[in-house]
């Protein structure tokens, strides 16, 4: 083959590389990769593979059920089925901030190598809704006085038990909302198992970055959840 043949080939494809990697390396701000890290979540179902999810800022509010079919919802405060005997919640959701969530997750996952599950009855709970909760027993034993607020009014509560494989919940000794020394994790007069269940019920939690409510076995609130504002958002019922 000629010199100048092999010259003009070697001069097509140099022009050819710089074009392409032109193309490559071009980067406008409308498409710009997002650069925010995801979270990893998994359903545990063979049928429901594992999503990926941005990150968000960890005081905003989202819905638990994006990030993680893995749990019982029995949104108490949704039916009648509570010591108010009322219907609070117009529709039954599990949000919290997401610093909540994240954690909420983390213990989950603990629990669910152990064979269990947990069984959530309430969360983050607008100010109005508890409002509403004060107007029928106001009482600051039972219900958080709406003029102060409740860690559940800024997102980083949640009322739960756990359930096994079969979902049967595990004995804690008491009934969810029941107000009395025998709910509290000081109270030893119940039997082994109680006292077991309630403690692994604890220990994860702590493990995970909550902090228990002594008298209450059921609570637990994330780990300066003061800190945030208490917030009256709502969500959208279908």
């Amino acid at each position: 083959m000629p010199s100048s043949i092999k010259l003009l080939i070697l001069i097509l494809s140099m022009f050819l590389f710089s074009c392409r990697a032109k193309v490559v390396d071009t980067e406008t701000p409308g498409n710009t990769p997002n650069k925010t890290k995801p979270v990893i979540v998994s359903n545990r179902t063979p049928t429901s593979p594992e999503v990926k999810l941005p990150e968000v800022n960890d005081s905003t509010f989202v819905n638990l059920k994006i990030y993680s079919q893995d749990f019982i919802l029995d949104m108490k405060y949704a039916t009648t089925d509570n010591f108010l005997k009322a219907k609070v919640y117009d529709c039954a959701e599990c949000f919290l901030r997401y610093k909540t969530v994240k954690s909420l997750l983390e213990a989950n996952e603990r629990f669910v190598k152990k064979g269990y599950r947990i069984k959530i009855y309430d969360c983050y709970r607008p100010l109005d809704i508890q409002k509403r909760m004060w107007a029928i027993v106001s009482n600051p034993e039972y219900v958080a006085d709406p003029k102060k607020g409740s860690i559940h009014n800024r997102g980083g509560a949640v009322d739960i038990t756990l359930v096994d494989k079969n979902g049967k919940e595990l004995d804690m000794g008491t009934a969810f909302d029941h107000f009395g020394i025998e709910a509290s994790h000081q109270y030893l007069n119940v039997s082994d198992e109680v006292l077991a269940n309630r403690k692994l019920l604890k220990k994860i939690m702590l493990k995970s970055g909550f902090k228990s409510f002594d008298s209450e076995w059921w609570h637990y609130n994330i780990k300066n959840a003061k800190l945030e504002r208490v917030s009256n958002f709502k969500w959208e019922c279908d």
